[in-house]
């Protein structure tokens, strides 16, 4: 199937997006953004600390108190899935919202989103997931919720 150059431009941004003048967690609240979406994939993890259940649950408890997120009940982090799909995945509902992941034993990867109505400063959770995880290398998307 052919496009022609309109429609590419339509699809792929032709121009590099331009820094917001205040923070993303200066974004959220009452008559702004409903809430802030943090995406971080952290590639060539320490391959023992995303199989460890119990370190996944410890990253939770100090992210949480990082950036000061109340956690509501206990974290799950379930092992599943067969080959390239196999690992842990881990989901703990905090009151203002979610911090969910998933870590792939085959490429000692990990993907984690952190969801909030209430701010929190993206950077932050970047490298503080990246350090937790012995990661090589990370990226973050952040998207604000309206």
């Amino acid at each position: 199937m052919s496009s022609s150059p309109e429609s590419e431009s339509a699809i792929f941004p032709s121009e590099s997006p331009v820094a917001a003048p205040i923070a993303p967690q200066e974004m959220v609240g009452e008559g702004k953004a409903w809430g802030l979406c943090t995406a971080v994939d952290l590639q060539d993890c320490h391959p023992d600390l995303i199989r460890n259940a119990d370190h996944i649950r410890r990253y939770v408890v100090e992210l949480c108190e990082l950036i000061d997120m109340k956690r509501f009940g206990e974290c799950q982090v379930v092992d599943f899935g067969s080959g390239r799909v196999a690992g842990y995945s881990m989901v703990q509902l905090i009151s203002t919202s979610l911090i969910s992941g998933h870590f792939a034993n085959d490429t000692n990867s990990a993907y984690l989103d952190i969801f909030s109505c209430k701010g929190y400063d993206p950077a932050i959770v970047e490298t503080f997931s990246k350090e937790f995880f012995g990661a090589r290398r990370s990226t973050a998307t952040v998207t604000l919720r309206y």
